[in-house]
């Protein structure tokens, strides 16, 4: 049986890979259905996001059956995924903003949580009816085959250690030059000039703008860690150092994410700018947005 300690060959690695987050995701099926506590629904989507990375990274060496793709597991995860949003945007405002609130705007928020629970039971039932879909089942039985007699293509009966630098290399380039990490920066004469010391104001107009672009880093940081985390085993304190460093970026850039995410589903609540109807929510938004932003400076000067 293939584990970390006799995995000498790319396909061997590989084959680690999609086992462990396959497994993990059939072991959460049945709480998810059960809607017990929202970590189980938080763990599933990250294994559902550990193997579509697993898919991608490994794709040289990898011979799946026709359903199990990237397109395919990606749909799946946008599925788990909007049901996952409405669970952090539950706990964010009852646990983070309400107890900070006037008498006066607790009560709008809590019409706000009201109409956020509904539209949970609707998503819940979504997921509900995609776990229990012809859909999930194949992807869910081609995994089982292919893990029970694995195919690859024949790169994959490389030794990893002749491959791996090679196969990191392309992941972690496309990371450190995505246009994300220029957000908010300009240049002179071909030099970067990092921004100076910004109100909030400018910082909420900065991260606007570029939201789209802040995002999809936040993506690509996700998805390289994830993929390093692959072989940690097989580097050094150095190399471990810098995994834990892409994950503080990711956790930032998540929660700035979370922000956009918070803003665009109360001005649909409330259909109103937040600032008009809440005025002291939009404040400790602001304030929050600002911290965090401060802090991903501080993040990409490490």
């Amino acid at each position: 049986m293939t584990n970390k300690n006799n995995a000498i060959t790319l396909k061997d690695w590989a084959y680690l890979a999609i086992a462990k987050n396959s497994h993990q995701i059939f072991e959460r099926e049945g709480e998810v259905l059960e809607d017990r506590d929202p970590e189980n629904l938080h763990q599933m989507r990250v294994s559902v996001k550990k193997l579509k990375s697993a898919i991608a990274g490994f794709a040289i060496a990898l011979d799946l059956p026709e359903i199990v793709t990237e397109k395919n597991i990606t749909r799946l995860d946008h599925s788990l995924g909007k049901l996952r949003d409405l669970d952090v945007l539950l706990h964010v405002l009852n646990q983070d903003y309400q107890p900070l609130l006037a008498q006066s705007e607790q009560k709008i928020l809590n019409k706000v949580l009201k109409s956020l629970n509904k539209q949970r039971s609707k998503e819940l039932n979504l997921v509900r009816k995609t776990l229990n879909s012809q859909f999930y089942f194949d992807i869910q039985r081609g995994l089982q085959n292919w893990l029970e007699q694995p195919k690859y293509k024949p790169i994959g009966n490389c030794l990893i250690d002749f491959v791996l630098p090679d196969l990191l290399l392309n992941q972690v380039s496309q990371l450190l030059l995505h246009p994300g990490w220029l957000v908010g920066v300009e240049f002179a004469e071909g030099a970067i000039i990092p921004p100076q010391m910004l109100n909030q104001e400018s910082v909420a107009l900065i991260l606007t703008n570029q939201d789209s672009s802040l995002h999809s880093l936040c993506k690509l940081v996700k998805k390289t860690r994830y993929n390093l985390e692959l072989f940690s085993q097989l580097y050094g304190k150095t190399y471990h150092d810098y995994v834990d460093l892409i994950k503080r970026i990711q956790q930032v850039l998540g929660q700035i994410q979370d922000f956009y995410v918070l803003k665009k589903f109360l001005e649909q609540s409330l259909k109103s700018a937040i600032a008009i109807k809440m005025p002291d929510l939009a404040t400790h938004l602001l304030l929050a947005r600002y911290r965090k932003r401060l802090e991903w400076e501080t993040k990409k000067k490490q």
